[in-house]
Formats: structure tokens, sequence, C-alpha cells
């Protein structure tokens, strides 16, 4: 049986644990083909991003049109963009981007920032679902969002602009996913790790390839928790690099 194509388009990791890197294992991961147009190129590691070279505009063009010209794209993860610029160009193709997954990626689990809200907002308007964690929803809400009642806040706010959203908890286990006007709480169980680099990037990317195999968007968000929980737990006791190493993406699950 052919694969469904996923595509990714965001940054490189050269640590190997977050961004394209993460995606691409995911989709291999849950029996997806992957394709990838990188945005920019990180020098990082477990311990953080040391520099930053985003990639010209006319140049992620290019490799996205080659991508579409050719290969049957069944959904789409998009993760760090860094140039409104890139997302105007993203934004202007999205009719033939099929079960668009957002995850406005803005600051690194180190702290360092790899874009702002003018370089996601232009992409809300147009995704299937929208996968900020707390900080991002607050980035783009204008208002901290640190308890539950804020998560549904955020999420619902958020909606307004696309057609689902679920913010993620990180280490509270606790996801909030609006979707078709229902806000549903999707509670799991706390995985004790700190290897969890790259989980908001699996997340988004897990949700992507269940829409391609044609999965309901809340079966496909509770499948992508399922495997995220399930891949924190298969890298809990790795030790890679001397900071937060990477999830495993190919644990059984």
């Amino acid at each position: 049986m052919t694969p469904p194509v996923v595509l990714t388009i965001a940054g490189s990791d050269s640590g190997g644990g977050a961004g394209i890197q993460a995606d691409l294992k995911t989709f291999a991961a849950l029996g997806a083909y992957g394709a990838s147009v990188i945005t920019a190129i990180t020098a990082q590691n477990t311990l953080g991003v040391t520099a930053i070279h985003p990639v010209p505009a006319d140049l992620v063009a290019a490799q996205l049109d080659a991508v579409l010209a050719d290969l049957p794209v069944a959904a789409v993860k998009v993760g760090m963009i860094g140039d409104p610029e890139v997302a105007a160009l993203i934004a202007a193709r999205t009719g033939r981007l099929p079960n668009l997954v957002v995850d406005p990626v803005m600051v690194a689990s180190s702290g360092a920032r790899l874009s702002n809200v003018a370089s996601v907002r232009p992409l809300i308007a147009y995704a299937a679902i929208v996968t900020p964690n707390r900080q991002e929803a607050g980035a783009l809400v204008g208002s901290d969002v640190e308890t539950a009642e804020e998560m549904v806040s955020a999420a619902e706010r958020l909606a307004s602009e696309s057609t689902a959203v679920v913010v993620t908890g990180s280490e509270l286990a606790l996801d909030v996913l609006h979707h078709d006007g229902v806000t549903e709480m999707l509670r799991g169980e706390p995985v004790a790790t700190a290897n969890n680099h790259g989980s908001g990037c699996t997340y988004s990317s897990a949700i992507a390839t269940r829409l391609a195999f044609g999965d309901a968007m809340p079966v496909a968000v509770r499948t992508a928790k399922r495997y995220v929980t399930a891949a924190l737990t298969g890298g809990r006791e790795w030790r890679l690099g001397a900071g937060p190493g990477p999830l495993n993406h190919f644990v059984r699950h």
C-alpha cells in the first residue's frame, strides 16, 4: 500500500530533536511518507540554539512548488516560519495544502526566540487546526495562559479565527481541544522526564499524519496525544547530550 504523503514546512534542528528532523521521524514512525520544505537552518543541540539562518523566501517557495508539482500531499504541518514573507507565500498556496496543521513555533524550549506573532498570524485563518502550547497561545491572544480556565478561553478565542485549536499543557499533560463549537479537556498521564525536546513538533506532526490517514479531527488529536506520551515514556532513560534530550519517536505504541 502506498503511504500518504505528509509535508513539513519548518526549520532544521542540527541536534535532531525538534523541527524538520522530529517531523520526519514522526511521519515515518506512524507510517506516512515525509517531504520537507526548510524555512531556516538552526545551529542547536540539547543545550540550546546558537545560531539561526533564515532560508530566503524565494528558495522556500521553490522547495514548496517542487514538492507540490510532483507529490500527492495529503496533509501539511507548518512549524517555524520566522519571516512574514514566508507566511504570505504559504498562505498564497493554501488551496494546495490540505489538512493544514499550524504549530506556532515562536520560542525554543531553551528560550531562544525563533519567530514572532506577525509570522504566524497570517496562517491561522487557513489552518485545519492550530496547536500552540500555553506560552504560544498567550502570545497569540495577548494575555497570560497558565490555568486550565485560561487555556479554554484561549482555545475558544483562537478557534474563532480557524477551524480547530488544541492548546497543549506540556508538563500538566492537560490539553484543551476546541473543534466544531465544542471544547474538550484531554487529560493524560504526566511523564516524569527531562527528555522533552521536540514534543510540540512531534504532537503537531502526529496530528497531520493521522489527518492524512483520514481520521476525524478529534480522533487525530487524541491519537497524537497518546503517541507523544508513548514517545516521551520511551525516551525518558536516554542520555543524549547534556541538556533536555529528544523523544523516542520509534517506540512501540
